[in-house]
C-alpha cells in the first residue's frame, strides 16, 4: 500500500511544479504528518523531493526528476490498455495518435510486461452499440472531437424537428451511449462560473445535450472558451439522463404486487420508475401484497412492460389498463382451458 503511494506521489509531483502538503494529503487520502513522511522515504531513496517552506511553499522535484513505468505491476499495466475504447478512439479520428501512444507506454515498461496489450486485448472487448442496429459514426464527429480537445467554439447547424438551426457553442464533452454520440455543450459567451455538475437549466449559461448525428454543419472557430473547471461531464450525464428517463413518464398506474413481483419490478418496468415507486414501499397486507404507484410512458407501453410480472402483479388503476389485462386473463383461460379430444 505504502509503495504504491509513493509511486503516486512522485507522479504527482511530475506533473505540477509544485503541491503543497494539503493538496497532497488530499490527493493521496492521507493526513499532512503521512505526507511529510513519505516525502523523507522518497528523498533517502534518492528521489530528490525538495520541500519549501512559507506561505508560497510546498513539494517539489528538483532538476526535471522523471521515473520511468518501472513502478507498475502487471494488473496495472493491463488496465492501462483497457482505458481505451478502439471503436470509439476510431471514430473520433484519434486512433494514430492513441496507438502512437500505446507504443510509448509499452517501452517503457519492463520487459517482464511487454505482453500486458497483447492480454488484456484477449480477455476484454468493450462493444458498445445496441444489439440489432448497425452502429455509424457520424460524419461530423471528428471535427465536434477536435474542437472538444482545444476548447474551441463551434458553429453548428443542426436539425430540430422539421427545420435547421444554427448555434455558436462551447463543446464540453462527448458521451457515447448505446452506440450513439451526445455533444454536452453551452452556447458561446453565456457561461458563468458554475459549481458542481454544471447549470443543467434552460437559460443563459446552461448546458444542453445535442445527438451528433443531428448535426448537418460544424465550423470550428479561432476564439477558445475558457472552461468552466466546476463542470463534471459524468455526473452531468448521469443528471441528464435520469431528467430524461423521468421526463417521459407521463402516467400513473396503481399496482399490488406480490414479493415475488417487488423483486421483479425494477426488470420489467423502468429502473428509475421502479425505484421510485418502491421507494417507501408500505407495509404488506393480509395477503403479502403491497399497494404501488408506477410512472409509465403510456398506458400500451405499461401493458407490455407488465405483462412480463404475470400473476405477480394486479392493476387497480386506470380502469382501462385493468380492463386490458381482464381480457388477457380470459384469453389465456380459455387458451389453456382447451383440452383435445
Amino acid at each position: 500500500m505504502r509503495a504504491a503511494r509513493l509511486i503516486k506521489m512522485v507522479l504527482l509531483l511530475q506533473s505540477r511544479p509544485t503541491m503543497t502538503a494539503s493538496e497532497l494529503a488530499r490527493e493521496l487520502e492521507v493526513s499532512e504528518r503521512t505526507v511529510t513522511r513519505d516525502a523523507q522515504a522518497l528523498s533517502e531513496a534518492g528521489v530528490p523531493v525538495y520541500a519549501e517552506r512559507g506561505r508560497a511553499g510546498g513539494y517539489r522535484l528538483v532538476g526535471g526528476y522523471r521515473t520511468r513505468l518501472t513502478g507498475l505491476g502487471r494488473g496495472e499495466a493491463e488496465a492501462l490498455f483497457l482505458s481505451g475504447v478502439p471503436g470509439a478512439l476510431r471514430e473520433m479520428g484519434l486512433e494514430d495518435i492513441a496507438s502512437a501512444a500505446r507504443l510509448k507506454v509499452s517501452a517503457a515498461l519492463l520487459p517482464s510486461l511487454r505482453d500486458a496489450p497483447r492480454t488484456a486485448a484477449q480477455r476484454f472487448h468493450l462493444d458498445a452499440p445496441a444489439w440489432f442496429r448497425e452502429p455509424a459514426a457520424p460524419a461530423l464527429l471528428p471535427a465536434v472531437a477536435d474542437a472538444v480537445w482545444d476548447d474551441r467554439c463551434v458553429s453548428a447547424r443542426y436539425r430540430r424537428g422539421e427545420s435547421e438551426v444554427v448555434r455558436e457553442l462551447e463543446p464540453y464533452g462527448l458521451v457515447l451511449k448505446a452506440g450513439v454520440w451526445y455533444l454536452c455543450a453551452r452556447v458561446c459567451g453565456a457561461g458563468t462560473t458554475g459549481t458542481g455538475t454544471g447549470r443543467t437549466g434552460t437559460g443563459a449559461g446552461a448546458f444542453r445535450t445535442y445527438r451528433i448525428d443531428r448535426f448537418v454543419g460544424v465550423d470550428v472557430m479561432k476564439d477558445r472558451f475558457s472552461r468552466d473547471e466546476g463542470f463534471d461531464l459524468p455526473g452531468f450525464w448521469g443528471e441528464q439522463a435520469e431528467r430524461f428517463a423521468r421526463s417521459i413518464l407521463r402516467a400513473e398506474v396503481v399496482l399490488r404486487l406480490s414479493s415475488t413481483g417487488v423483486r421483479n419490478l425494477p426488470y420489467a418496468v423502468d429502473p428509475v420508475a421502479a425505484r421510485d415507486a418502491l421507494a417507501g414501499v408500505p407495509e404488506p397486507d393480509g395477503t403479502g401484497w403491497v399497494t404501488v404507484t408506477l410512472r409509465v410512458e403510456s398506458e400500451q407501453v405499461a401493458h407490455t412492460q407488465l405483462s412480463a410480472l404475470g400473476p405477480e402483479a394486479e392493476v387497480l388503476s386506470p380502469a382501462t389498463l385493468r380492463e386490458r389485462f381482464t381480457a388477457d386473463a380470459i384469453r389465456l383461460t380459455e387458451l389453456y382451458g382447451r383440452r383435445e379430444g
